[in-house]
């Protein structure tokens, strides 16, 4: 007998709160709290898949719309703002940040009066479970739990490798759920109201993981996060009281926004709605907060890029993307976008700290997500998914075997990665799989890629044009680089201990599996997942984007891919081979690791990237990059929503 998906759907909401309480009352670690979150995640991500697969299958989704009555869950979401606000003028007093209060009481101050003076809109159903709600089941449900689960080894290493930070471990697992919580919360709300407080309730959450050593650091870019992401809650509570006192609108529920099409009145909530997105997904102006949150362990970086924090602002750039078309929000918000994509991915081509550059290739990455979303195409929003999907799976990868390298090593910088696919042969080749998941053939990445390329020139902006393809090419020089100091082989170079727990395998080997799998998956994809979100989102059949030629094409280049390294193995097996010692100018020392200087001294040979700081270093590049971008956000809010009233 089928369960209700209702059922399970409320289940995915409150279950990891519950698991968040039970989590922080375990507060050493412990079988039993590593038994409780493995057994407890896996439950959530079996829930998560049963309703995804239950609404895929259905190739309805209209019957998937429930709760028209919510007087009680309603008096929840009331107390849990009122709750959020008090936290967090509670913390910006404790620690001197007063700014944060002021942005916490406009956001929440309005909502609540609306809320309890009766003037929210009532009669619509609060929650809506479409295809789209669906794929983001799957991103949360599976790779969010993997998460969660790394999480569980390696905070226990973290602490032992950090003894000057207070072990919080239990309370630094309960807010990754509390997260996943209100990630579901989120994805399923078509309310605009509880979305608007599941939104509030990631921007809390994030600020709380990145202050987690409470250093003078963290604390900083903690609130810099807070006072940020609740700028971004501002636009979209006045989005929210826009589409609900707005007598010719009385809007309660993003679905309708999303209906309605881009008349004048509509495009105003959407450009707010719009600007709260950037903020999330840390566009320019506001990719400080994300750099910033490096500071916290590093499977909190793995949830905020990959499973939660980020993607809640593309998610809505999708969500109201087709709103978008031809509109100057959309054109701001694709420029915008393309701007950060090209100007992300110089900067990370000058930072050797591997976290960093995990950083900036996902603002980069989500600037290309929010440039499709804005061109508002259905080539543009097929491509925005596509890069969802699989840029989830990749940088959640690459971040859990940046921190394990950090845990064998001591070290995430780049440069004390040479030779790497010798001293940690097995984390070597997953990182090697994860980094070509970001920018070669035949993985989706590079794929989507094209799609948007096709949006761009269909739109018939040059500058899109040119961000995307100088943006592809800056990429590719970092991957590159990257790439080429992990295979880089050193004479007789020495193996490591590679002292990566069992635990965390657990979560990095499913996502190694995942990428490869994706990429024989692409047309299947391609037609079953994101083809029905399309139909849905434009109110129309969409003819396919990849057709069957494609697709065929496309299996045959996997195909092919994966043959190379087989074949050659196979043609190499008996071959004699000679171990040629490296030129080095004529001055090998003959072990491949010295050299004779002009002095005649033997000296370590080392090879390093060039970084070219000199020409666009964060010093030379940041700051102009937030202020062009501020510009951009401030023309695009004055026009639209300033002609408004």
């Amino acid at each position: 007998m089928a369960i209700p998906i209702l059922n399970v759907v409320n289940f995915l909401i409150l279950f990891p709160f519950i698991m968040a309480i039970i989590i922080g009352c375990l507060k050493k670690a412990s079988v039993l709290r590593s038994a409780v979150i493995i057994i407890g995640g896996f439950t959530i991500m079996i829930s998560a898949i049963y309703v995804a697969v239950s609404v895929l299958r259905s190739g309805d989704t209209s019957q998937f719309v429930f709760l028209q009555h919510t007087e009680l869950p309603d008096k929840f979401v009331i107390a849990g703002e009122i709750f959020l606000m008090g936290l967090v003028c509670f913390l910006s007093i404790k620690y001197k940040k007063y700014y944060a209060i002021i942005f916490s009481l406009v956001g929440t101050i309005p909502v609540l009066w609306m809320d309890l003076t009766g003037r929210a809109v009532e009669g619509n159903m609060h929650l809506r479970i479409d295809t789209f709600a669906a794929v983001m089941y799957l991103i949360v449900g599976i790779v969010g739990i993997l998460i969660c689960i790394y999480a569980s080894g390696y905070m226990k290493d973290y602490h032992h490798h950090h003894t000057d930070v207070q072990d919080r471990s239990n309370y630094f697992l309960a807010l990754m759920f509390v997260f996943l919580g209100a990630m579901f919360g989120l994805i399923s709300s078509d309310n605009l109201g509880w979305i608007y407080f599941f939104w509030e309730i990631t921007s809390v959450c994030s600020f709380l993981m990145i202050g987690y050593t409470r250093t003078q650091e963290a604390v900083d870019n903690s609130f810099r996060a807070l006072w940020m992401n609740l700028l971004g809650g501002c636009g979209f509570a006045a989005g929210l009281l826009y589409c609900s006192l707005n007598p010719e609108l009385g809007f309660s529920n993003l679905s309708q926004v999303t209906q309605t099409g881009a008349s004048e009145l509509v495009i105003v909530p959407v450009t707010l709605f719009a600007f709260a997105a950037l903020t999330k997904s840390a566009q320019f102006p506001f990719s400080r907060w994300l750099l910033g949150a490096m500071v916290a362990p590093t499977p909190s970086s793995a949830l905020l890029h990959s499973a939660t924090m980020v993607k809640i602002g593309v998610y809505m750039l999708i969500r109201v993307s087709p709103v978008m078309y031809g509109t100057l929000t959309g054109v701001m918000i694709t420029v915008i976008g393309g701007f950060t994509f090209f100007a992300a991915s110089l900067l990370a081509i000058t930072v050797s700290d591997g976290k960093k550059v995990l950083a900036y290739s996902t603002i980069s990455n989500l600037g290309l997500i929010t440039a499709c979303a804005g061109t508002g195409t259905t080539e543009g929003v097929w491509a925005a998914i596509m890069l969802v999907l699989f840029h989830a799976v990749s940088k959640s990868l690459l971040f859990q075997t940046v921190g394990d390298i950090e845990n064998c090593m001591g070290s995430r910088d780049i440069e004390d990665m040479h030779g790497l696919i010798i001293k940690l042969p097995r984390l070597a080749f997953i990182m090697i799989i994860g980094i070509c998941g970001m920018f070669m053939a035949p993985f989706g990445m590079l794929v989507s890629k094209w799609a948007a390329l096709k949006s761009f020139v269909d739109s018939g902006s040059v500058w899109l044009v040119l961000f995307l393809v100088f943006g592809s090419g800056s990429t590719l020089f970092y991957w590159a680089k990257w790439l080429g100091k992990i295979c880089a082989v050193i004479h007789q170079s020495f193996e490591l201990d590679d002292i990566t727990p069992r635990s965390e395998m657990i979560s990095i080997f499913p996502l190694t599996t995942m990428i490869v799998v994706m990429c024989f998956a692409f047309p299947w994809m391609s037609g079953h997942m994101v083809q029905p979100i399309l139909d849905e989102a434009f109110h129309t059949n969409i003819p396919d984007v990849i057709g069957t030629g494609d697709s065929i094409v496309m299996m045959i280049m996997v195909a092919m891919i994966f043959m190379i390294p087989i074949g050659s193995r196979f043609l190499s097996i008996g071959k004699n081979s000679k171990m040629t010692m490296s030129y080095v100018a004529g001055v090998n020392a003959g072990d491949d690791r010295h050299y004779i200087d002009s002095f005649g001294k033997e000296r370590a040979l080392y090879m390093s990237n060039w970084y070219m700081i000199d020409y666009f270093g964060e010093k030379k590049l940041l700051r102009p990059c937030i202020y062009v971008s501020t510009v951009l956000v401030a023309v695009m809010l004055i026009i639209v929503v300033g002609g408004a009233f």
